[in-house]
C-alpha cells in the first residue's frame, strides 16, 4: 500500500539531486560498520520524514 504523499516531501527532481550523495554516505557508512548490514530502509523516506519533522516541529 502506497501512502499519501506530504506537502514536504521531496520531488522526483529534488529527490536525483541529493540521491547520489545520501546513497554515497550510506554505503561509506556500510563499509565501516562491523557486519556490513545496509539495513532495509528507503533512504528517500527517511529524508522526507527528516523534512516533515524540520517543517512541522515537534508537538
Amino acid at each position: 500500500m502506497e501512502r499519501m504523499p506530504y506537502a514536504t516531501d521531496l520531488s522526483d527532481g529534488q529527490w536525483a539531486l541529493i540521491e547520489p550523495l545520501v546513497t554515497a554516505w550510506k554505503q561509506e557508512r556500510v563499509a565501516r560498520s562491523a557486519t556490513g548490514d545496509p539495513g532495509s530502509c528507503d533512504l528517500r523516506e527517511v529524508v522526507n520524514a527528516l523534512l516533515y519533522q524540520n517543517r512541522t516541529g515537534c508537538q
